[in-house]
């Protein structure tokens, strides 16, 4: 259940941020707010408790005026300590983490803490007025992780200054830090931030959604292999990020695009190993995978085809998640 903070907090103006297209919310919430999106959420047929939890995002949480952090936490709380939710799952920036504030949110039932890291490049974060290093990150990170908190990390791509070499190095820096969940963000322009200013006079160019689905569906690979599970990927579909985007890789189902890209990956990577005419395969996959093995508008059997291959993919449950089997 999340709880949108948008721009609440925060000292720094960083280039992408537009937080009002971004979480589609232009007003603070209040404890009332809570309390009522908690009574909807617990109506919801079919609810998994043990799996719910409170999430306060949009800002940068902990360095809200304090008694307001506060009045938002004392809304949350109850629905935790009564067993409603698991949890409190809140997002912040690395240069606001102290043990302080730490205590403050362990008091009220804080879960999770999530970090905008963005980059692990010190010259892109700067360049794009982040305000904090990879260093504090670092620290930051470490700092939750021994208070008992769990870890979330985001990271974002084709930032201004960043390149493809740079998000796979932020990636396994990240991953060094131990996190128990990442997100991902591929980088847009948006009316009213200095990076749509940047795009408008021709001295940016954001990733083509070719170029983010190809860099984040490598990324996820990397991640998962790490045991690390990537719990978003791209931005979510509001009218009012639609309206305000000026370019970038803006797709409402980005993941599946990504899913896809990996399926395709190792169906080719299986063909190879077993040389031969190219012709008509069986894919065995598992059914869980089989709308991303097919593709977004079946663009992985177009794709297959292309190269010769008739391709049909079966069901099978005894193929694991994300993996093909390929009888030619």
């Amino acid at each position: 259940m999340a709880i949108f903070v948008p721009n609440c907090g925060c000292r720094h103006r960083c280039s992408f941020c537009n937080q009002c297209a971004i979480t589609g919310k232009q007003s603070l919430p209040t404890p009332q707010d809570v309390r009522a999106a908690a009574e909807i959420a617990l109506r919801k047929p079919g609810r998994d408790a043990a799996r719910s939890e409170i999430a306060f995002f949009g800002g940068s949480f902990t360095a809200i005026e304090p008694s307001y952090m506060a009045s938002l936490l004392e809304a949350a709380t109850p629905y935790v300590r009564s067993g409603a939710f698991a949890g409190i799952r809140i997002s912040t920036r690395p240069d606001c983490v102290g043990e302080e504030v730490l205590g403050v949110l362990r008091r009220y039932g804080v879960t999770t803490v999530e970090l905008g890291a963005q980059s692990m490049d010190d010259r892109v974060l700067a360049r794009n007025g982040r305000g904090h290093t990879a260093a504090q990150t670092a620290r930051a990170a470490e700092l939750i992780r021994s208070r008992g908190f769990a870890l979330g990390l985001q990271m974002m791509t084709g930032l201004p200054g960043d390149t493809d070499g740079g998000a796979r190095e932020t990636a396994e820096r990240l991953a060094a830090l131990h996190p128990s969940c990442v997100r991902i963000y591929p980088a847009l322009a948006l009316a009213g931030t200095q990076m749509g200013e940047w795009y408008r006079r021709g001295e940016y160019r954001p990733q083509t959604l070719e170029e983010a689905v190809e860099l984040c569906a490598g990324l996820l690979d990397f991640f998962e292999a790490q045991g690390i599970p990537v719990i978003r990927l791209g931005l979510h579909a509001s009218p009012e990020l639609e309206r305000g985007l000026l370019a970038g890789p803006w797709h409402p189902a980005f993941r599946e695009l990504c899913e896809s890209r990996r399926m395709l990956r190792a169906v080719l990577e299986e063909l190879a190993r077993k040389p031969g005419p190219a012709g008509t395969v069986r894919i065995r996959v598992s059914p869980n995978s089989l709308s991303a093995a097919t593709g977004q508008k079946k663009g992985n059997l177009r794709e297959l085809a292309r190269m010769g291959y008739q391709v049909k993919f079966v069901p099978d449950d005894s193929v694991p998640r994300g993996r093909v089997r390929v009888q030619t």
